[in-house]
């Protein structure tokens, strides 16, 4: 390859870096590639912008010998200083290139990374906008130790492979932010069923697993109560005391409705061990108990005893797909055990109990627990055993991941 001849490498990236399956690999084999054509790179940083409740975009920084490293920008970094007087700010502002030749003590210093890199021993820093086909624009970074900075052919061999690498940022950005909208609205598991292609409606199978079913006591009073601001942020804290430890315990969360929420714990196929799947989902609920009892109810809440909550598991098979009208389709899960954990759901809240299972559950549980009697509930001809957990006894956080 003739020095800073990068036509291969921008054919590399017209084709989709496909030798590159992930973004870090992308970026490593793109600089490795440039140095081979005599571009001098000392440390190259993309930061892309990306479609996530918590997380506002990722920066990518590759350096000589090392694996590329990568950081998640939280919106806090929005408000600080740090971020708001970077030359990444500056870039996606003005949609426009930076450079400084960082040995010139002559050029301002008007970012403070230009006095850490300096520090460091660069040279030449660079800043190109990566522009997207949506017009939003992100931005990649290149820095030299190299004496007398980047030459102006070098400087034009980086600039021939900003705009390939902006198509390729673009689709790897937008396969994504499409996992993360999964992940977020329906749940990783369902997420990987939609993006493998399950989308027809009564795209459907049948899995064994231990449903949660849960709400949230007195929350109609609650809801002619609060403002509603103060509702939402109550609610949030709410399941951020449930759908955390759910998760860490093996569980999917599979839906919201108002203040309940479903989730399930899937057996592995040809499992064996259903006892520990259910000990599992028994420890995310005994934890979340805690959390939730851990709320600092509003004073205007419309009774004494703050914050409660009521929960059934059941183990069942279930439905588990696309169900709904047209192009309008819901994943979740359906069938008679969903209906038998809502009714025991409701059946807690008259026993006055948090948490209670079925015999099905109780059956394959280890935990010690006490049977509460036979009740008759809606829609099943026989009468429903139910269990709960003993008088007294201690509901703490189970430690590791439960297994």
């Amino acid at each position: 390859m003739n020095p800073c001849d990068t036509k291969s490498i921008v054919d590399w990236l017209t084709d989709g870096a496909r030798s590159a399956p992930r973004p870090e690999m992308v970026l490593a084999d793109l600089c490795d590639q440039l140095v081979q054509a005599g571009i001098p790179l000392w440390r190259v940083a993309v930061f892309v912008r990306t479609l996530h409740p918590e997380i506002m975009g990722r920066r990518f920084i590759w350096q000589p010998g090392g694996d590329v490293t990568i950081t998640e920008g939280l919106f806090d970094l929005l408000e600080t200083d740090q971020f708001r007087n970077s030359p990444f700010v500056a870039v996606i502002k003005s949609g426009r290139t930076i450079r400084r030749q960082l040995q010139d003590q002559g050029n301002p210093e008007e970012f403070s990374i230009f006095r850490d890199l300096r520090a460091e021993g660069a040279t030449d820093y660079l800043a190109t906008p990566l522009i997207f086909t949506d017009s939003s624009v992100h931005v990649a970074t290149w820095s030299t130790q190299q004496v007398g900075g980047f030459t102006d052919a070098q400087i034009a061999g980086i600039e021939t492979i900003v705009r390939p690498l902006a198509r390729v940022a673009e689709i790897r950005a937008l396969q994504r932010t499409a996992t993360n909208l999964l992940d977020t609205y329906v749940g990783h598991h369902a997420g990987e069923r939609i993006m493998a292609g399950r989308i027809r409606r009564g795209h459907t199978e049948t899995i064994h697993s231990v449903i949660w079913l849960s709400d949230m006591r007195g929350f109609t009073s609650m809801a002619d109560r609060l403002p509603p601001q103060m509702l939402v942020d109550l609610l949030n804290l709410y399941f951020d005391c449930q759908v955390p430890v759910i998760l860490k315990h093996g569980g999917e969360v599979l839906k919201f409705i108002g203040d309940g929420l479903l989730a399930i714990f899937p057996l592995a196929e040809g499992s064996a061990d259903i006892r520990e799947v259910c000990d599992r989902a028994l420890a995310a609920a005994r934890e979340a108990q805690v959390n939730i009892d851990a709320i600092e109810a509003p004073a205007n809440i419309g009774h004494a005893h703050g914050i409660r909550f009521g929960l059934a598991l059941h183990l069942g098979e279930v439905l588990y797909g696309n169900i709904g009208s047209g192009n309008r389709l819901d994943f979740t899960c359906i069938g008679p055990a969903v209906n038998l954990a809502s009714r025991l759901e409701k059946l807690a809240a008259g026993l006055g109990r948090s948490i209670i299972m079925s015999a099905e559950f109780a059956q394959h549980s280890r935990a010690d627990l006490e049977p509460l009697g036979e009740f008759a509930v809606a829609g099943f001809a026989a009468a429903q055993k139910t269990f709960g957990l003993p008088p007294g006894s201690a509901v703490k956080p189970a430690s590791g991941d439960g297994r």
